[in-house]
């Protein structure tokens, strides 16, 4: 990990959040931006470096969320920069299935290696994470002749038509924006702490539901997040996700484990299915993937991935030479650094800092969490009712002192906390105090 950065690793306020210059171009936002595209917090950054965000008035901000698991490694790397402005200088586009180029392919070679299993994997290369996930719907497809999509309770897996068909919850991604594909399915998961379930026995209940609502012999595919990030930090339990691989393998379903939140180095491992021991048919990547440059990727078993016939799968801009570049110095910096032990380090530490809050704080129901990637579930006390209006007031207190953290959960009531893993302990305890600042505050409103 690397000791210095271009900012100090240091929150720092100078001006009440949000301040003047932020005013003044959310001002502005509003007369040039559509409504529809939301924003947590309405301060306007400048830069950042490490888990450190400056903005535009110049206050120092930590971040927990990483533009939601993109800047795992940290904030403008500049060994990540400077591979994009060098490539940027030789050529920035041909289109790889018009005239190839050779980023495309080290890249794909390099998921061959990272992803789990040890037989030949081939890779598409895409722009964003519901394209991904699109594009592995179609080669499922394409390679089973069925049409059925399986997807959990609480998953998310993108915004265009076809993903928030496969995405759980109604607000705010979906209402009003249908009608959407059919054949798309949801069933329940495993969720420790709402369902009190082992993996075996919430595994069974899963397959009856697709046994008696759709039928095995139907589906395709069956979409996974080992870690569902939107859904509110679900983490399934030990067991689950072997019976449901077990379960596809035995009915001819493709198994897609969804990895553009949790993977590449997020959690301590590449990808978070490997905590579970579970080689999947697909790996859908992308966030984490090239240090906050576009791309996206599907890798996976090379008689599915080769499925499709030339042309069937591909798009303009996938697999862009600036893109590749910055991916190829991201795997070589979590590699010469040892990334994934420094994931492992911020469990502990967050574990050692924030691990007491469910009997500290009786709006804290559950802390939960792997890697660079917690979850702190608010429920209104002695019960684990959903409590949004609590994450709502821990949110507002956290943005206007300095800390960017994220929400998540189907009823918008888990704190997400996904900092870099190159963040320091000290700023952990720091951000950590605010949260616990908010989390008194509002418990003395609520008396």
């Amino acid at each position: 990990m690397s000791s210095s950065f271009s900012v100090s690793q240091e929150r720092k306020l100078v001006t009440a959040l949000p301040g003047p210059r932020s005013i003044a171009l959310q001002e502005r936002r509003v007369r040039a931006v559509s409504a529809g595209a939301g924003t947590l917090a309405n301060i306007y950054m400048d830069h950042g470096a490490g888990a450190i965000l400056v903005d535009v008035d110049g206050n120092q901000i930590i971040d927990l969320g990483c533009g939601i698991g993109v800047t795992t490694i940290g904030h403008a790397h500049p060994e990540v920069a400077a591979a994009a402005a060098m490539q940027a200088g030789k050529l920035t586009h041909t289109l790889f299935t018009v005239t190839p180029y050779e980023n495309y392919v080290r890249v794909a070679e390099k998921l061959a290696e990272i992803t789990p299993g040890d037989f030949e994997k081939h890779s598409i290369l895409v722009n964003t994470g519901a394209e991904a996930v699109e594009n592995a719907v179609k080669i499922a497809r394409k390679y089973t002749g069925r049409r059925a999509i399986v997807s959990l309770d609480h998953a998310f897996h993108g915004r265009t038509n076809l993903t928030m068909a496969m995405t759980y919850r109604p607000w705010p991604e979906r209402v009003g924006m249908g009608p959407f594909p059919g054949e798309i399915y949801s069933v329940p998961t495993s969720y420790p702490y709402q369902d009190g379930l082992t993996g075996e026995e919430a595994a069974e209940k899963t397959i009856d539901y697709i046994q008696t609502h759709i039928g095995a012999s139907e589906i395709a595919a069956f979409f996974v997040e080992p870690i569902q990030g939107d859904g509110g930090i679900v983490i399934p339990a030990p067991g689950y996700f072997k019976r449901l691989s077990e379960f596809c393998t035995e009915n001819g379903i493709v198994f897609v484990s969804d990895e553009i939140q949790a993977g590449i180095a997020r959690t301590g491992a590449w990808y978070a299915i490997e905590h579970h021991g579970v080689v999947p048919d697909l790996v859908t990547t992308a966030k984490g993937i090239a240090g906050g440059f576009p791309l996206a990727a599907v890798t996976g078993r090379a008689e599915i991935m080769d499925a499709v016939q030339p042309g069937g799968i591909g798009g303009t801009f996938g697999g862009n030479p600036v893109s590749t570049a910055a991916a190829l110095a991201v795997f070589d910096i979590i590699e010469r650094d040892n990334l994934l032990d420094e994931a492992k380090r911020v469990e502990k530490a967050l574990w050692a800092r924030i691990g007491d809050w469910a009997d500290t704080f009786g709006i804290v129901g559950d802390v939960r969490g792997k890697g660079a990637m917690f979850g702190v579930e608010l429920v209104h006390p002695g019960t684990k009712k959903p409590f949004p209006e609590a994450l709502a007031f821990v949110l507002k207190h956290a943005t206007t002192n300095g800390v960017i953290a994220l929400d998540a959960g189907s009823w918008d009531s888990v704190l997400r906390i996904m900092p870099s893993v190159v963040i320091s302990e000290a700023l952990i305890d720091d951000a950590a105090s605010v949260l616990e600042e908010a989390f008194t505050l509002f418990q003395a409103s609520q008396k």
